[in-house]
């Protein structure tokens, strides 16, 4: 038998197999780094947002109860004589509707945020899709 008819595989496409494997995992490493940057980039947004909301809503909470104080001081002192019950349960009965209200919208809030990590998540989809290919119902 002639060797010359059948070389077998030879050594530079072994090599550009195994260097085309090497640049798949580069590419695969690359993504993953990419999507692990924008997860950190959201978590810092949304710890960021978090704290400043935390801030202002403290800063609020605490004008508003300086406010509701004052105001009721003000009116039990304008009704002390007369009707300082009534105005007490009125003012009651206000702060009462007021807190059902208050709560009411943070439920409202709760349920109506957006999902964690949306973006990366969304990102993640598009690189599944794209590394699956066009799928049969897509041709």
């Amino acid at each position: 038998m002639d060797d010359q008819t059948d070389p077998g595989p030879s050594p530079g496409v072994s090599l550009g197999l195994f260097a085309s494997l090497r640049q798949l995992l580069a590419t695969f490493v690359a993504i993953a780094h990419t999507r692990l940057e924008l997860l950190g980039a959201e978590v810092e947004e949304q710890i960021e947002r978090l704290a400043a909301m935390l801030l202002w809503a403290i800063v609020a909470l605490f004008l508003a109860f300086i406010t509701i104080v004052l105001m009721s001081v003000a009116v039990l002192a304008v009704f002390w004589d007369t009707y300082r019950i009534l105005a007490a349960l009125v003012l009651s009965g206000l702060y009462a509707v007021g807190a059902l209200l208050a709560w009411r919208q943070v439920r409202v809030l709760a349920r109506g945020r957006p999902p964690l990590f949306q973006a990366t998540l969304d990102e993640l989809a598009r690189d599944r899709d794209q590394v699956a290919g066009p799928s049969v119902s897509d041709k």
